[in-house]
């Protein structure tokens, strides 16, 4: 496994242990996810953390977005349009439809 296809492989781990209640696994996931939080990954993870109850995860996600220089990256790039976590292909919706707070809290951070 490369060092790209691990934290996708997380993404789909956390969600079949938060499917079938093994908390230990899932918060193993979740920790390996705090470390490959990017630009590029940064909405798939957030949308995740959302829809499977990922306290921690979600608030790493808001404070990498806090940074003024990451929000900037994240609302112009293309990887809003195209979800690579497992959740948001499931029902072939991006992270923005899934989670209507995703793009308002976007936007109301562009603008502070």
């Amino acid at each position: 496994m490369t060092r790209e296809e691990e934290p996708v492989m997380c993404q789909h781990l956390l969600v079949a242990a938060d499917r079938y209640h093994m908390d230990r696994l899932k918060l193993m996931c979740e920790e390996r996810l705090h470390r490959s939080i990017d630009v590029g990954s940064v909405a798939d993870i957030l949308a995740l953390a959302e829809q499977h109850g990922c306290h921690g995860l979600r608030k790493t996600c808001i404070k990498f977005l806090e940074s003024p220089d990451a929000l900037d990256a994240v609302l112009t790039t293309d990887d809003l349009e195209q979800p690579s976590s497992p959740s948001c292909k499931q029902g072939g919706q991006d992270p923005a439809s899934q989670h209507p707070m995703f793009l308002d809290y976007l936007t109301a951070m562009s603008h502070t």
